[in-house]
């Protein structure tokens, strides 16, 4: 333990919503200072979802900055607690998941989980491990803890009891067990996204009631996504995926919308606090966003992709998306950006009259007559994946722009 307690405030604190509480927080820490003992931060998963993107990794990302404090991670996978599935924000009971669909997914997490956070730093537990074991009894005694009121404090379940809509007496447990998993580990430290406050709280109250020292909450901002409004999602298209390859990476973030330029540095990046607030004095006097977000683009890809990855990516962007030789006003083609391929688009082509079949814009391939951001292309490429912004150069004189 090598930096001092308010060093380590600076940076835990940076993009946190809320810590429930600081002090506590600011003890834990001097302690853990003091005796050299790491702290035990808690990161539970619902093995439900295996893809990950820069809006799940906004936790993942600031438990890595507490790895490089010294710090200690126990990663929960809920596979016991994923048979009964977490009802957060939910309008109705999800469907409790097999044995084989959680070990499945939960592998896949920690392959991904493990591109941000330090392997030797990380012990992975799942939580069937104790709470498979609890006898009628200690359930019993596990359920005395709190009471349905405060159970129903929950938005979610609010909700569903006003609306009448069935409500299971096992999902009650869920918030239970899930806490339950903080008494077991003796968690110093949970992380959570804001929508996940009633959970990790109950986390403390069991603490509390089984008389250990309480964790400290710490809740971290949702990330809205490229669309700059709704929060990262796979099924709204606006994400920026953890595995995705290097180029796509650098420019989906070149796409970032400026207001959220410095969120982005905050939530997504590992940069340290006084240098974010520099960044943010350059775009008060007026710096050009596009070269702060270079930076940004640069700066993510990197934590994901290493600098030689990263160096191709911003080669790659350079000559795809630089100007040289392609004229300014050129026609658009809308396409589903990540998903249509080179091969998908032909029938749009012929039908604008850039070329007349199939068979002629595959015999120009074959010529070298196709472009793709002023790199000839080959018939292996009819299948890449087309992005925004790219620009197709047909013979000579024919240009288009690929859009969203």
């Amino acid at each position: 333990m090598l930096v001092k307690p308010e060093e380590q405030m600076k940076i835990i604190m940076k993009g946190v919503h809320e810590v429930v509480n600081k002090e506590e927080l600011l003890g834990k820490l001097e302690k853990s200072y003091q005796t050299k003992t790491p702290l035990t931060i808690k990161l539970g998963l619902d093995p439900s979802a295996p893809d990950i993107h820069l809006g799940h990794a906004v936790v993942l990302r600031k438990i890595k900055q507490m790895q490089d404090l010294g710090h200690q991670v126990v990663i929960i996978i809920g596979d016991f607690t994923g048979r009964i599935g977490d009802p957060t924000g939910k309008a109705k009971g999800r469907v409790a998941l097999s044995d084989e669909q959680v070990q499945i997914n939960a592998q896949t997490y920690c392959e991904q989980i493990f591109k941000v956070l330090d392997s030797n730093k990380t012990t992975v537990r799942f939580n069937s491990e104790w709470l498979s074991k609890l006898t009628f009894e200690e359930v019993l005694q596990l359920a005395a803890t709190t009471s349905v009121a405060r159970i129903l404090e929950r938005d979610d379940f609010q909700k569903r009891y006003n609306r009448q809509v069935p409500i299971g007496i096992h999902e009650f447990f869920y918030p239970l067990m899930q806490a339950y998993d903080s008494v077991e580990i003796q968690a110093d430290i949970e992380l959570g996204g804001t929508d996940q406050t009633f959970n990790v709280l109950m986390g403390r109250t069991l603490q509390k009631h089984w008389g250990l020292e309480k964790q400290v909450a710490l809740f971290m901002p949702l990330l809205e996504g490229l669309d700059g409004v709704e929060k990262m999602s796979k099924s709204l298209g606006n994400y920026i995926g953890v595995s995705e390859p290097a180029e796509v990476m650098f420019k989906k973030v070149m796409e970032v919308p400026d207001q959220l330029i410095i969120k982005y540095f905050e939530l997504a990046t590992d940069e340290h606090p006084d240098e974010i607030e520099k960044i943010k004095l350059l775009l008060e006097k007026g710096a050009n966003p596009r070269d702060i977000k270079l930076k940004l683009a640069e700066n993510i890809t990197k934590l994901y992709w290493g600098e030689e990855e990263t160096e191709k990516a911003i080669s790659y962007f350079e000559a795809a998306f630089s100007k040289k030789e392609i004229p300014e006003n050129i026609p658009e083609l809308l396409i589903e950006i990540g998903a249509e391929t080179v091969k998908d688009i032909i029938p749009q082509l012929i039908e604008k009259g850039f070329v007349k079949s199939k068979s002629e814009f595959l015999r120009l391939m074959k010529q070298n007559g196709v472009q793709l951001n002023k790199e000839k292309m080959s018939e292996d490429e009819l299948d890449r994946v087309l992005m925004n912004g790219e620009v197709l150069q047909i013979g000579k004189k024919r240009f288009l722009r690929f859009v969203k």
